[in-house]
């Protein structure tokens, strides 16, 4: 059914924005009337249908036309969704529920768009694989499970809890790391601002001396001397770093190396490969509790990965699992994975309990990473604070040693 995007008045004469599903235009200006809503302006919201993917597959047409829906509020609404159904309303009068409850315009256009697909005769599966920029093939996947199964209800809580988890494990890295690099960047900006204006003021007493300068403060003069010329250049090495490390990343091979070398930075790779493998292990384990088969699982794993290193490996191991062979020894030989994460696996499979164990290593992950990002948060803050403190130092020190030389001349 369509959806209209309506301006109007109502009946006290304010004005009112908002949607409505109707069969043609007409009816839509009926239907607000009855409501005492005087439409100004109704314009047919289109959906272009752009196939499946997954999210991090980039920005398909619906995501411009609806606009971006956080997270936050997707979790929310699957929540919802759960709770109504669990209740014992029909799945579109559940979805007709938040379409009026649902505060964001985007999400609201976007549910109204799905329930007059279910109402056309599609699976909610079917209407959700419309618009993979907002719902993602996990997302999509486990919800044709949950019909599947009759479990819809059950499936929806657990979407709802995996998308909640991971936005709270983001928001905990993003917290933890937003100190130090904003006090990382204005220290850097403070300096070169010193660097380019103050000190040459301060060191342009010495020019007209016929005193020899401390090599302290000769290298000073010089650094001074080329970032007032070349302030430019040094703005414009992070900028191009982050253009080229940009156009690598569009490529499906510089994306692998970009990811590749990541892995090998020390600390920081170790970081990766355990949030790697918890996401890996939470994403697995959610479609295989909810009846998804392991190779489907695994594909859908693949593309959601968001590592063309991990993307590989479980790409590989899939191949070894059609063919007969076990998860964890085809995860353990490429030697990526924590050992930890791949032996849990490994007993998850023998023991015939691998969600539940696939579950215990994504906790076990999450939380390591987060005291990772905490403790290297801890270590960063006064490095950063050493590194300011060393390059002032040097500057006054820059500075200071030719007066102490005119002292000792005078004396």
């Amino acid at each position: 059914m369509p959806v209209f995007e309506y301006k109007a008045l109502d009946s006290r004469g304010k004005k009112k924005t908002g949607i409505i599903d109707a069969e043609s235009l007409v009816s839509a200006r009926t239907r607000l009337r009855e409501k005492r809503i005087y439409p100004t302006s109704i314009l047919e919201v289109d959906s272009e249908r752009s196939g499946t993917g997954d999210v991090s597959d980039g920005p398909s047409p619906g995501s411009f036309l609806f606009g971006r829906i956080k997270n936050a509020e997707l979790a929310m609404v699957t929540r919802q969704l759960s709770t109504l159904l669990s209740a014992g309303f029909p799945l579109i009068s559940a979805v007709t529920s938040l379409v009026a409850q649902t505060k964001s315009k985007a999400l609201k256009k976007v549910l109204s768009k799905i329930k007059g697909s279910i109402e056309e005769g599609k699976s909610f599966a079917e209407a959700l694989a419309m618009y993979p920029s907002i719902f993602s093939s996990i997302y999509v996947n486990m919800i044709r499970a949950g019909e599947s199964s009759g479990t819809l209800e059950i499936v929806l809580e657990r979407l709802a809890d995996i998308t909640e988890k991971r936005e709270e494990t983001k928001k905990k890295i993003q917290a933890s790391l937003a100190y130090p690099v904003l006090m990382a960047i204005v220290g850097t900006l403070v300096l070169l601002f010193l660097l380019a204006y103050i000190v040459p003021g301060i060191i342009s007493i010495f020019s007209d001396m016929n005193q020899t300068l401390p090599a302290p403060t000769l290298f000073l003069i010089s650094v001074s001397s080329f970032l007032k010329r070349f302030w430019w250049v040094v703005l414009m090495i992070p900028v191009s770093i982050g253009v080229i490390l940009y156009a690598m990343a569009r490529t499906e091979k510089g994306a692998y190396l970009i990811d590749n070398a990541l892995f090998l930075t020390p600390k920081l790779g170790e970081m990766l490969k355990k949030l790697a493998a918890a996401r890996f292990a939470r994403i697995l384990a959610s479609l295989l509790a909810n009846g998804v088969p392991m190779l489907t699982a695994l594909g859908i794993s693949k593309a959601t990965a968001g590592n063309r290193v991990i993307s590989a490996i479980i790409s590989r191991a899939a191949t070894d699992v059609e063919q007969g062979g076990e998860l964890g020894v085809s995860l353990e030989a490429e030697r990526v994975f924590p050992p930890l994460a791949v032996e849990m696996i490994k007993i998850g499979e023998k023991s015939g309990q691998l969600e539940k164990m696939l579950e215990k290593t994504a906790d076990l992950y999450e939380r390591e990473v987060e005291s990772s990002v905490t403790a290297m948060t801890a270590l960063l803050e006064p490095l950063i604070i050493l590194v300011m403190g060393a390059v002032v130092g040097f500057i006054v020190l820059s500075v200071c040693l030719p007066i102490f030389e005119m002292n000792q001349l005078v004396k």
